[in-house]
């Protein structure tokens, strides 16, 4: 492995996509019985991609952890799909770690929500009612974390969580990860929780596996801190890890 600090993000270089995942799963581990050891329930944020699949499934086989007093929330849905379509974040993680581990309890974003207002206001107030202590994020091909897009995406964002469009790039790399057959299935807009929502996690653990994303690493890494790249956010987090493959480091030689 080969580890480095960008401003306050760790950064850790594994020789495998599975090691990367198993370790990163070890991590998240050691924090929530860390924060467990200082309180009774605890609140995570968990993202919901391909990317994670190692990650999340290490997590929820891993019966030493204590789900039980575990709240986990998600960080975006798409507005207009089926709420039973595979596709959907909520489903994602159903079947990946929400449906699999005991959780205290799972707190969904309604993707069948016939007001997107009412919903992030409802679903704001669950963060807020919640603080978050860890979140499990990943970066898109186009820098964004969550469904915060550059160049739109607000450091200084007052909302939580709020609706947004979808650029184009984002909307691909759904087709790129084989979850929709063409970029015409793909939803246009999505729910997501903004920047400050995620940053106020208390320890942050970013998985970003494979080719696709090793120019937004590069730029993640290597540009300057601003919103045209969302993922570069994170060199300002006090406890933050990026975890890299060699495909998605590829560019950082």
């Amino acid at each position: 492995m080969r580890s480095f600090t960008k401003d306050k993000l760790k950064v850790n270089i594994y020789p495998s996509r599975a090691e990367m995942g198993s370790a990163a799963a070890k991590d998240v581990k050691a924090a929530i019985l860390r924060h467990l050891d200082k309180k009774e329930t605890i609140n995570m944020i968990f993202a919901a991609a391909p990317s994670q699949n190692e990650v999340l499934a290490n997590l929820a086989n891993d019966n030493e952890i204590p789900w039980g007093r575990v709240n986990a929330f998600h960080m975006d849905e798409y507005v207009g799909l089926d709420k039973n379509a595979p596709q959907g974040f909520g489903n994602f993680l159903r079947s990946a770690i929400f449906g699999v581990a005991p959780f205290k309890s799972v707190n969904y974003i309604r993707i069948d929500a016939p007001d997107a207002e009412e919903e992030c206001r409802r679903y704001s107030k669950l963060l807020s009612e919640n603080p978050v202590d860890i979140v499990v994020l990943g970066i898109g091909e186009n820098g964004h974390i969550a469904f915060n897009d550059p160049p739109f995406a607000d450091f200084s964002d007052e909302r939580l969580v709020k609706p947004v469009k979808l650029d184009e790039v984002c909307r691909n790399q759904q087709v790129n990860d084989g979850c929709f057959a063409s970029i015409d299935e793909v939803p246009t807009h999505a729910l997501t929780l903004t920047v400050p929502a995620l940053m106020s996690g208390k320890e942050l653990f970013c998985i970003v596996p494979a080719k696709t994303k090793a120019k937004a690493i590069y730029k993640t890494l290597r540009g300057e801190i601003t919103p045209s790249c969302p993922a570069s956010v994170l060199r300002t987090h006090a406890c933050a890890t990026l975890y890299l493959d060699p495909d998605s480091a590829s560019l950082l030689v």
